[in-house]
């Protein structure tokens, strides 16, 4: 039931976002936080807020940022980290994950923000938006923080699967090619495949047959395809879009914001060391803090569920009220450009003319 609906009844200008507020490790005063700033920064958001509504609205009535910007959706269940994807699917149906993805289905919601357990979302959405015609594995991608003009990179999928064929990994390249262009505004996305060596002997046999669909499909598809890639070119600027299976997406990712938190230790315990060091840091303040605020995982924190139709972003579970913010952010980016809606598009138009060039190069051959 609804305890609270100050959306519901009158016409309110703005994006509304559906969150799911009781996923992650840090619990809803994380989210309600994280909703604040992103609210603080941009006044045209709006919430539907699933979880608790007795807890939901304590939290929110603190939040100066949220008044008259929260419908709070009471719901009894939650989806705890270590549920099976399989036994939320028959048994989430009264869970805040299940109705934070059926607004986004219902049209109430542009875009659903969860922290919760990725499997249980991943399944849920797929059950509740389904997948996009032609698309067979949905992916998750992410923004990597790079060396381009745009400042990231697109990187898919980092875990919806640990499994991806080269029919899947061309998927993939049109997904990410297509995010690359709405959201970072790349008219002709350079894409490449993430491999063991930029040679095209390395690596095993489904890296070889993507290799050759996804150069074959290039053309058609709008994208520069500059072939393989390895794990050294991912913040680079010699690709925008990386292609690769969930389980080595998910690895690197994950390598990759455990070393931004290493470096970090590292700055802090070298300029804690003396009393010049501090005082070195002193002087170095105002670039330590551009530099902290570049290497914190947390700016650059939301998987976008490619595939779908709809928008589905993940929040890294353990992300604090800035990560949540800046899931929040990319969620209401993507809300505001039709994404979801242009993705679909893209997607049908770029399996159309792939489709054609590559059965029609098999025939002449």
């Amino acid at each position: 039931m609804t305890e609270t609906s100050v959306l519901t009844g009158r016409q309110v200008p703005g994006t509304v976002l559906s969150i799911d507020a009781m996923g992650g490790d840090l619990g809803p005063s994380a989210v309600v936080s994280g909703m604040a700033k992103a609210a603080r920064k941009n006044p045209n958001l709006r919430f539907i807020v699933h979880g608790d509504g007795k807890t939901l609205n304590k939290l929110i009535a603190k939040r100066g940022d949220l008044k008259g910007r929260c419908d709070i959706r009471h719901c009894d269940d939650v989806v705890t980290m270590d549920a099976k994807p399989s036994q939320v699917v028959r048994h989430a149906k009264g869970s805040s994950m299940w109705s934070a993805v059926q607004a986004v289905e219902n049209g109430e919601a542009r875009a659903a923000v969860s922290c919760g357990n990725t499997g249980a979302l991943m399944a849920l959405s797929m059950l509740r938006l389904r997948k996009i015609p032609g698309v067979n594995r949905p992916a998750i991608g992410v923004l990597w923080p790079s060396r381009n003009p745009s400042g990231f990179n697109v990187m898919l999928d980092v875990g919806a699967d640990i499994r991806a064929d080269a029919q899947d990994l061309l998927h993939f390249a049109l997904m990410g090619s297509a995010y690359a262009r709405s959201g970072l505004d790349q008219s002709r996305p350079r894409v490449g495949i993430l491999n063991v060596g930029t040679e095209e002997h390395k690596g095993r046999t489904e890296l070889h047959d993507a290799y050759d669909l996804v150069a074959r499909a290039a053309p058609a598809a709008d994208f520069e395809f500059v072939g393989f890639v390895e794990g050294g070119d991912i913040p680079s600027d010699k690709v925008d879009v990386i292609v690769c299976d969930g389980f080595t997406g998910n690895a690197a990712l994950k390598t990759g914001e455990g070393t931004a938190r290493l470096i970090r230790e590292f700055l802090r315990e070298a300029f804690e060391y003396s009393i010049l060091s501090r005082l070195a840091a002193v002087m170095a303040y105002s670039s330590l803090k551009r530099l902290q605020k570049r290497m914190d995982p947390r700016r650059v924190n939301g998987g976008v569920f490619l595939g779908l139709n709809g928008t589905v972003v993940k929040s890294h579970g353990s992300a604090d009220g800035t990560g949540v913010a800046a899931a929040i952010k990319l969620a209401a980016r993507l809300a505001a450009a039709d994404f979801a809606d242009q993705l679909t598009k893209r997607i049908a138009e770029a399996e159309t003319a792939a489709d054609q060039i590559v059965h029609g190069e098999g025939k002449q051959a």
